[in-house]
């Protein structure tokens, strides 16, 4: 037994690792290698592993650690920022999916109990392929990003209590009774026992366990929680997954989660990679070659569906149709814990094994081509929006939003227009109140827009990719255009129409990569913002200051970097040496300043200059060249392109700052 599950699993994460690999090279999911790795496997296929049942095992114990991860990262605070998105988006996206799918399935034959679960299969996509894809992509604060990251928790969610309400469909469609009172007894039991454990009992029994600052002991805790909920769930005759979820929600409610997560996190994955390959193992690749027309017709089909269900939900939400369509196709396959709640339909007889291959091939078909759906989705949308479809459609179902767009006319003149109010948008707004200019704001979340107009901004919902919303901003009599999207195929879709539409105007467009900067020159901006340069830029100069290096000359590397297009980061040129210096007075409010060969300092001594007499400001040091003088003589004499350290008030040392790099005395 001991050798034939050690070569078991040899075997396993040997095929893992070059499926994997290959995976990466050709952008496919990991979960969809997983499960390619299965079926290799598996009996259905090379029939390579004898420990099936082991391997089973570990699945099983996958699925415990991963709802109660689940558990562990519901963060109720969280949620409760984006409720409106959650609640409404991911309820109509639910049931409207279970609802169209039960229609279909009834309709084909299939009873009651077997037509509702169905629903549920196809109502649930993939968390880990969508949410790595938009950050992989820099979409995740996207318009769409938003939506789908709101309607992937509201999913994750769901999926407890569609396996609560499993074993009640089973009864169902075996024409028996179901125990509903029993359920609901023990569901309100197991509520109380999760508020007063997450509480009261947890958070004071782990604070005992920290105590002793054992890493071991606290890693053994947690497990022992998690285990024992969802052993106490099961021996209520509820799942194994359903009590380690609750244990979750036990944990997160401490402020032990995050180390708990950082603990956990790679156990699960190891785990659940086993319980992926185990559904892999379970699929009879007979079935698809049978009738390969058939079951791709039908994933075509799940991903249409799904991707209209998904950004109508969107759509209705407020949101416009073009972020709704990108929404969609993100959300348009099925996803991982469709397979976990797939295990419980074998068990309480809901499918039988026609219907759980067509399932399986179904969706890992659906998995495999996200990453194309998703790349492809912004030309789609762009392609649906320019259809001549009536602009009220195109703005989103959101009547007063879109009443501010359609209707409300600016009549603003050489002013600014800020597309996007995230944090970027909020802080050229602030500025722009400070320096007196008009300026009009432009975002596709109706919940901001009715928040920020409560507060009196000019700020009205609509996309700024649209041609009709930039004609309602004047964009043709404005000045500058500030392009604050996090979406980056609105941001350029936002910047070729509005040069377009005013060849005058000047286009600042902030992006968060590097290699966006060239595409959005080439479609007319007159500046690029690069995020991750620029923090890298601000680390900069605070470095150099920390070394003394005099602010004209930071001025001048910073404006050197950023005319190159930020080459010397990218190459690592450049010969400034700094390392020479070991001056390093901390805790003072002190300058440096390099001295001119046409300063007035120019051979005097400082004595002659009575700078702390005059202006209260102090000579630290002064480097000459690489020579650092440390508390100089009053009858030293200063050079041209001395670095003088001052000390002293800001705005005494702005007055004597002229003496130095050229002035004269007043």
């Amino acid at each position: 037994m001991e050798s034939s599950i050690i070569y078991s699993l040899d075997i396993i994460f040997g095929l893992s690792i070059a499926i994997l690999y290959l995976c990466h090279r050709l952008h496919v999911p990991i979960v969809v290698g997983f499960l390619f790795t299965g079926m290799l496997l598996g009996p259905h296929g090379y029939g390579l592993i004898d420990a099936v049942e082991e391997v089973e095992v570990l699945a099983e114990i996958g699925i415990v650690l991963l709802l109660f991860t689940i558990g562990v990262e519901l963060s109720l605070k969280d949620l409760w920022g984006i409720k409106r998105a959650v609640l409404i988006g991911g309820s109509i996206q639910v049931l409207l999916t279970i609802v169209v799918v039960y229609l279909i399935s009834y309709w084909m034959g299939y009873g009651y109990g077997e037509s509702v679960f169905i629903g549920f299969l196809f109502s649930l996509s993939s968390t880990a392929i969508v949410l790595k894809l938009l950050q992989k992509r820099g979409e995740l604060h996207a318009p769409h990003g938003r939506l789908s990251l709101a309607i992937l928790l509201f999913q994750d969610v769901i999926v407890v209590p569609m396996i609560l309400i499993t074993p009640f469909l089973a009864g169902v469609s075996g024409n028996g009774e179901p125990a509903l009172i029993p359920i609901i007894a023990k569901g309100i039991g197991l509520v109380i026992l999760v508020i007063a454990s997450a509480k009261w009992i947890i958070p004071n029994v782990l604070y005992q366990i920290t105590k002793t600052r054992d890493s071991e002991l606290f890693f053994l805790s947690i497990i022992v929680v998690c285990l024992s909920v969802a052993w106490l769930t099961y021996s209520m005759g509820l799942s194994l997954a359903l009590g380690a979820f609750l244990a979750g929600l036990i944990i997160s409610e401490s402020e032990y989660s995050h180390q708990a997560m950082s603990n956990l996190i790679p156990f699960r994955d190891i785990f659940m990679s086993f319980f992926f390959i185990s559904i892999g193992m379970l699929l009879d690749i007979d079935h698809f070659f049978g009738n390969p027309v058939l079951f791709i017709l039908v994933a075509v089909g799940v991903l249409l569906l799904k991707s209209v269900i998904a950004g109508l939900a969107s759509y209705l939400l407020g949101f416009p149709l073009r972020t709704a369509i990108i929404g969609g196709l993100a959300l348009a396959q099925v996803g991982e814990f469709s397979f976990v709640l797939s295990t419980f339909g074998l068990e309480y007889g809901i499918l039988d094994q026609n219907v759980y291959q067509l399932f399986l091939v179904v969706s890992i078909l659906t998995m495999a081509v996200t990453s194309s759906v998703m790349s492809i989705s912004p030309r789609v949308a762009d392609r649906v929006v320019n259809l001549p479809i009536p602009p009220r459609l195109k703005c989103g179902f959101h009547p007063g939003a879109m009443e501010a767009v359609i209707s409300k006319q600016t009549h603003l003149e050489d002013h600014l227009i800020i597309a996007g109010f995230g944090f970027n948008g909020h802080t050229v707004a602030k500025a722009a109140t400070v320096a007196g200019i008009p300026y009009i704001i432009l975002d596709t979340n109706p919940e901001t827009v009715r928040k920020e107009q409560l507060k009196g901004e000019l700020v009205y919902y609509g996309d700024s990719s649209q041609k009709g919303v930039l004609e309602h901003a004047d964009i043709k009599s404005a000045r500058v255009l500030v392009v604050c999207i996090s979406d980056p195929a609105g941001t350029r879709r936002t910047i070729s129409l509005a040069r377009k539409m005013n060849p005058n105007v000047h286009i600042i467009a902030r992006t968060q990569y590097l290699q966006e900067m060239e595409p959005l020159y080439a479609l007319g901006a007159n500046e690029v913002i690069p995020e991750e340069y620029e923090t890298s830029i601000e680390i900069f100069v605070r470095l150099m200051k920390r070394y003394m290096i005099p602010k004209d000359e930071i001025d001048r590397l910073v404006a050197e970097i950023r005319s190159d297009g930020y080459e010397m980061f990218r190459t690592l040129s450049g010969t400034m040496n700094i390392y020479d210096m070991e001056v390093d007075i901390p805790d003072m409010n002190i300058t440096n300043v390099r001295v001119r060969s046409s300063s007035f300092v120019v051979g005097k001594t400082l004595a002659q200059l009575e700078l702390r007499k005059k202006y209260g400001v102090t000579i630290l040091a002064i480097r000459r060249n690489s020579e650092i003088i440390s508390n100089p003589d009053p009858d030293i004499f200063l050079t041209s392109h001395d670095v003088v350290v001052l000390m002293g008030a800001p705005e005494m040392i702005s007055k004597v700052d002229p003496l130095f790099s050229g002035g004269s005395i007043e």
